[in-house]
């Protein structure tokens, strides 16, 4: 496990920040210890800095991971969160779409937000704002990128898509080969 280089710490908190606004702060100084990122394989991993000093007795090369993976850089150096980013970003996201229960399945299937499945906006969202989504009974479903402002969707057609798909927790199952 690696730190970060600059510029690849500057693109996560860039993308944290996106999703979570001023909370990053509280991801890494948490009551329960201090935590930090971490780099390994090009995936990024959330891990307790106690958790970290017991693995470094451990070789690179015996080391499969450490902590949780919040994503992966792709080759021409952009992160994308995986789900396993969700519980930890969920409390603190700055900006929330919920999800009809009529459209939780179809969110899950992969497919983008239209307005008539849109159950509530947080207030002031912005056009390609980071928000986590969730289902009516407040239960966090995956990750999307807004497709128009919260004044913008009030007046927008039924089948105007809101919100980009970016992930979910149905990918455990779609692609539950390609994971490991």
């Amino acid at each position: 496990m690696k730190r970060l280089s600059d510029e690849r710490a500057k693109i996560l908190f860039e993308k944290l920040s996106k999703y979570v606004g001023n909370n990053v702060k509280q991801l890494i100084d948490r009551p329960d210890g201090t935590y930090c990122f971490r780099e390994h394989r090009d995936r990024v991993y959330y891990v307790s800095e106690r958790i970290l000093k017991l693995s470094e007795c451990m070789g690179q090369e015996r080391l499969i991971c450490v902590g949780t993976c919040f994503g992966k850089f792709s080759k021409t150096n952009k992160l994308k969160f995986h789900i396993t980013a969700l519980y930890y970003l969920a409390p603190y996201a700055q900006y929330k779409v919920w999800v009809k229960p009529s459209f939780e399945q179809q969110f899950l299937y992969g497919n983008h937000i239209p307005k008539n499945g849109l159950g509530r906006i947080t207030e002031n969202t912005g056009q390609y704002q980071g928000v986590v989504v969730y289902s009516m009974n407040d239960l966090p479903l995956g990750f999307g990128v807004t497709a128009r402002s919260t004044t913008e969707c009030k007046t927008a057609d039924p089948l105007v898509n809101v919100c980009f798909h970016q992930s979910d927790i149905g990918e455990y199952i779609r692609s539950e080969d390609t994971l490991f």
